[in-house]
């Protein structure tokens, strides 16, 4: 009990010891405290420091205890004094960071702001995530980077210990990226909810939808983001990713093919894709994917179809009711 005093176990020991047996040496403290004489001195060398023995006017060369009374009313008193001078110094300390915060919201617009760079945005997410009360949501297309992802678990980890309600809506592509997908599943055993879809809303991050982080080039969003508080764009980010959500795979779960057409719902969106006129570039780019596995994928459906060109595809899958 005493060691929130300062007092290491067996010095407590010995004081206790001192103060039930008045009388006992130190080789008598020993054998009860099951310490050795050179121990027993050390502990009362400790105990003297604390002004918790003195040297006895009865039993020259030996120590007697304090009352606690006076002793440790004296430790505490000490105590007391050292966090009564803490308690000024965050005072003073919380006083300048009130200041600071005021001095810096008189430079931002009433609903929006200019983040650029990513320094500025982490420091926005990290600050806002820190004082979130409720849910996170976000929307995460690929190509995330391993340092951007290294950088949110710290302030990811924060609020979900604090019971936050967190989601994250990631594109099918992110399974196939390492980093990303053992990231997702860090969140998942974490405690939040993860989904996945062909394509998602563009980057967001929204915090108990009051206010929200999007990029300010969707093609780059290391170059800077807006961070929002206006009521009528966090309403259609919200109803953007809502409707993503729940058209979303939970991460872990399969993404099962269509019965009827046995396309799975990145082919059935990158034939969407396509045929509203996209280049496979663009396509792959609002997939997740590259080139490359844009036309691994057309060349199934192609063979599926029987089609002997992507127009020919386009026109039978159409036909079919594929579209």
């Amino acid at each position: 009990m005493l060691e929130v005093l300062g007092l290491t176990a067996p010095a407590a020991a010995v004081y206790q010891a001192m103060l039930d047996h008045p009388a006992f040496s130190v080789d008598d403290i020993a054998i009860h405290c099951g310490l050795t004489p050179v121990q027993v001195h050390d502990h009362l060398d400790e105990l003297s420091r604390l002004t918790l023995v003195r040297a006895s006017a009865d039993r020259p060369g030996q120590m007697r205890a304090v009352s606690p009374e006076i002793g440790l009313a004296g430790i505490l008193a000490g105590q007391e004094a050292e966090l009564a001078a803490r308690q000024a110094q965050l005072a003073a300390s919380r006083a300048a960071v009130t200041r600071m915060v005021a001095e810096r919201a008189e430079h931002r617009t009433t609903h929006g702001e200019r983040l650029l760079g990513m320094d500025a945005i982490r420091s926005r997410l990290e600050r806002i995530g820190h004082s979130a009360t409720t849910e996170i949501l976000s929307s995460q297309p690929a190509n995330q980077r391993p340092e951007d992802l290294a950088a949110s678990r710290p302030t990811d980890a924060e609020a979900l210990g604090r019971g936050i309600t967190m989601r994250t809506l990631y594109q099918d592509a992110t399974r196939n990226q390492r980093h990303v997908a053992a990231y997702a599943h860090w969140l998942l055993g974490q405690g939040s909810e993860v989904r996945t879809a062909p394509t998602i809303p563009q980057r967001m991050v929204v915090f108990d939808r009051t206010q929200a982080l999007v990029p300010i080039d969707p093609e780059d969003n290391r170059k800077g983001a807006l961070y929002v508080t206006e009521p009528g764009i966090l309403a259609a980010l919200l109803d953007f990713f809502e409707q993503a959500w729940n058209t979303a795979v939970p991460l872990g779960a399969t993404t099962p093919e269509d019965p009827r057409t046995s396309l799975t719902p990145t082919e059935r969106e990158l034939l969407r894709l396509l045929s509203s006129g996209l280049t496979d570039d663009a396509a792959g780019q609002r997939l997740g994917i590259s080139s490359r596995t844009v036309g691994r994928h057309m060349s199934s459906v192609m063979e599926r179809l029987g089609a002997s060109s992507r127009f020919e595809a386009g026109i039978k899958a159409a036909h079919q009711g594929w579209l």
